[in-house]
């Protein structure tokens, strides 16, 4: 590939002289008129290659794609219902990557993983019920039922900033909003347990927020 994407113009004219059979009316020098259609010819045929090469090296990375984006979309069933209205193209490509990153899974690290791909930096808190000989005087009496509760830590505020090479002309210079996160994660967050999510702001834990605990003991 390194060679490919190495090649130049002159490159391409060189192999079009090349073809030529040899003799007076085929001159090779320069400064000729032939010389001057195979350079033309040359500056053609490399136009295509080098799109060429981009597809190889640009499109074929899902992080990075941009005229096969509709392609990988379409491939992993986008947009669907967690998709933003009128995403720019950098949500656009945090969906794919979150679709491809959502292979499957239950562990903490699992959802940090498909939070980051979606571009949201997150914990998680796993809560467990109050049992004798693990916790201490004035911990939270929970029920056994609070093991199926876990919640998800995350910045009140996510920027999804315009990025030279990466956003597209006309898009705004930022986005946020935290919709995204949330659908995803409920979608995916296994059936039996109740996930809530708490917002902090300047790395502190908004200790204030408000969670429906309906249906727990």
């Amino acid at each position: 590939m390194s060679f490919l994407a190495g090649l130049t113009t002159d490159d391409f004219a060189q192999a079009i002289a090349r073809l030529y059979p040899r003799g007076r009316a085929l001159p090779r020098e320069s400064d000729t008129t032939l010389a001057r259609l195979n350079a033309a010819l040359g500056d053609a045929i490399f136009g295509v290659h080098a799109e060429g090469v981009a597809l190889l090296e640009r499109e074929a990375d899902p992080a990075y794609t941009v005229e096969l984006l509709p392609d990988w979309e379409a491939e992993y069933g986008l947009p669907d219902p967690c998709t933003p209205a009128n995403p720019t193209l950098q949500q656009r490509r945090n969906a794919l990557l979150a679709k491809i990153a959502g292979i499957g899974g239950q562990s903490s690290a699992y959802y940090i993983a498909v939070a980051a791909s979606l571009g949201y930096q997150i914990s998680i808190t796993e809560l467990q019920p109050f049992r004798v000989g693990r916790n201490r005087m004035g911990d939270n009496l929970r029920s056994s039922a609070w093991q199926f509760v876990w919640i998800v830590n995350a910045p009140l505020t996510t920027f999804t900033r315009f990025r030279a090479g990466q956003s597209a002309t006309g898009e705004p210079l930022a986005t946020w909003g935290n919709a995204p996160l949330e659908c995803v994660i409920r979608r995916i967050a296994p059936a039996h347990t109740a996930v809530h999510f708490a917002y902090h702001t300047s790395g502190t834990l908004d200790l204030d927020i408000q969670l429906d605990y309906s249906g727990i003991d």
